[in-house]
């Protein structure tokens, strides 16, 4: 294959993304982990956890850890209002629900339109972000899922489902 046609059969690559804020700043996942967005509902404390994790809530008879996204990014944390929403997801095995401020919508991007992200990402810990996506009048920063917990947060995590499942 020339360079041009390996150019070309990057750029019809396209990501499938579901986009959110988090105050200013616009994310995006990979829509295959979106299992459903739910507007926010009440959501169980259970002692113990870790900061991040704001609780548990029933989702059709599954215990669901439901995680902040500000707290995860170390952004101060915000009182729940008509836009905020929990996006389950699948992640690392676990089905998880992530808080966020609000979805904004789902998107198709060329892959090409992405790259690394730079060294000191916008404040929040660049060994989350995948990529950051140059579209015509904003920039989406693209979340890797599976690096979002650490080991010992996934570990936690499972201590927590584990805990309100008995």
């Amino acid at each position: 294959m020339t360079s041009f046609e390996n150019q070309k059969k990057e750029a019809e690559e396209l990501l499938q993304l579901v986009s959110f804020f988090i105050g200013s700043e616009e994310f995006g996942v990979d829509i295959l982990y979106v299992q459903e967005i739910n507007r926010m509902s009440q959501v169980t404390k259970v002692p113990n956890a870790p900061d991040f994790v704001n609780g548990v809530i029933n989702l059709r008879g599954r215990v669901i850890p439901v995680i902040d996204l500000r707290l995860k990014f170390g952004m101060p944390p915000k009182e729940p209002d008509k836009n905020t929403r929990i996006i389950v997801m699948e992640v690392s095995g676990k089905t998880v629900g992530f808080i966020v401020d609000s979805v904004n919508e789902v998107l198709r991007i060329p892959k090409n339109v992405t790259e690394a992200p730079p060294e000191l990402a916008m404040g929040i810990n660049s060994e989350y972000i995948k990529a950051v996506g140059k579209l015509e009048d904003r920039l989406l920063i693209l979340i890797d899922l599976e690096k979002i917990l650490s080991k010992e947060e996934d570990v936690k995590l499972s201590a927590v489902i584990e805990t309100e499942d008995t």
